[in-house]
């Protein structure tokens, strides 16, 4: 992450974070961390709007049709990704199911 010029952080993802943060014992120094790395040039969180619900709807259509169902949240970052079209670096093995989703 060190090498790209910009990070795109979907607001879903800082739910997550702040909902882990919340159940550890360093929740306050994890805010701050967090706080410090989002206050940087390269950082810019990604709200849903109008246009990501539709994209929330066809991916969700998409993976019933399927029969591939994934954490709804994780529905909601793809959107994000497919709508302004970027690059979505996770471990998680379910956006797999989501051939659109470019990932790292």
């Amino acid at each position: 992450m060190r090498s790209v010029q910009k990070i795109f952080v979907p607001f879903v993802v800082l739910g997550k974070l702040r909902y882990g943060f919340l159940y550890g014992a360093r929740s306050a120094e994890n805010e701050r961390r967090l706080q410090r790395f989002l206050s940087t040039s390269r950082v810019e969180v990604l709200f849903a709007d109008d246009r990501t619900t539709f994209e929330y709807a066809k991916l969700s259509v998409q993976l019933r049709k399927q029969g591939t169902p994934i954490p709804l949240n994780d529905v909601w970052i793809a959107a994000l990704v497919v709508q302004h079209n970027l690059t979505l670096f996770a471990r998680d093995k379910h956006f797999d199911h989501l051939p659109q989703v470019a990932k790292v």
